[in-house]
């Protein structure tokens, strides 16, 4: 019996949770993706199958706010305050959570706390 790797074990949970998790025009899925040195998520459209908008920590515009590290929990709180106000921008204010097959703890938890101070609704 073969044991599976910590990737292919992340990639079932991440398929598990899109099973039920999806996001349409009125109501987009906030997608998150965690890397090791980086955090990265979207609004996306399922239904017609477009990103809507995107933040990340390496974006110029959190660089200029002083964001040295992309892999710490205010880096990640700040990630998601700025997809909260590109959100409020096109007047979005009700979103999905998609956590990508990560626990709901750590930088995953600060990206959607981020997002709740903006002004989304999970």
């Amino acid at each position: 019996m073969s044991q599976k790797s910590p990737q292919e074990k992340l990639l079932f949970r991440r398929l598990r949770v899109r099973q039920s998790v999806s996001g349409t025009a009125e109501r987009p899925r906030l997608s998150v993706r965690r890397s090791q040195k980086h955090m990265y998520v979207q609004l996306v459209d399922d239904g017609a199958g477009r990103t809507l908008a995107s933040a990340s920590s390496l974006s110029p515009d959190l660089k200029e706010k002083g964001l040295t590290s992309g892999a710490t929990v205010p880096a990640a709180k700040s990630v998601g305050l700025a997809i909260g106000e590109k959100a409020r921008s096109l007047k979005i204010d009700r979103v999905v959570f998609d956590r990508g097959g990560r626990a709901y703890h750590g930088r995953v938890k600060a990206v959607a706390d981020g997002a709740r101070e903006a002004g989304l609704v999970f």
